[in-house]
């Protein structure tokens, strides 16, 4: 036996095969990475605006507020007279929605949208009607090319 050589170990290395959560979460990331790029610019742009003041502090530039959030702010800020109420009637209409919503997915879906949608119509009927119209000519020239698609594949 000598002193200064030790004796070969046979070792492997196994990598843990990965589940199905992993394998999720990689296919999400790589299909979100371009994404997250892009938003990693533009924070890395809107940090350039951050400066250092003497006391360790971050300090913001007023520019940062005023690009993207400026109207919703305002608009929070000096909402137009019943715009709480009538916010949270709509919110309600929804909640009702979800609790009466409740065994299958599509009414989970379509109760609270309609019941929130009939609670906003009594609020805002100018705007319910135009958007029923649109609506109204939207459906009719989706069920004409339906009937044309139907129509074609009956004759061939």
């Amino acid at each position: 036996l000598s002193l200064y050589s030790s004796p070969a170990r046979e070792t492997k290395y196994v990598e843990n095969p990965k589940t199905e959560l992993e394998e999720g979460v990689s296919r999400l990331r790589h299909v979100m990475e371009p994404y997250t790029a892009w938003c990693q610019l533009g924070l890395g742009f809107v940090f350039s605006d951050l400066e250092l003041t003497g006391s360790s502090k971050v300090k913001a530039d007023s520019s940062l507020c005023s690009g993207f959030f400026s109207e919703g702010y305002e608009f929070l800020q000096k909402p137009p007279a019943g715009f709480y109420p009538r916010f949270g009637v709509i919110s309600f209409a929804g909640i009702i929605g979800l609790f009466l919503a409740r065994g299958s997915k599509i009414k989970k879906l379509v109760y609270p949208v309609a019941l929130m949608g009939m609670g906003t119509s009594m609020y805002y009927p100018q705007q319910a009607v135009a958007i029923a119209k649109v609506a109204g000519t939207q459906l009719y020239d989706w069920s004409l090319q339906g009937y044309i698609a139907v129509e074609a594949l009956w004759k061939d």
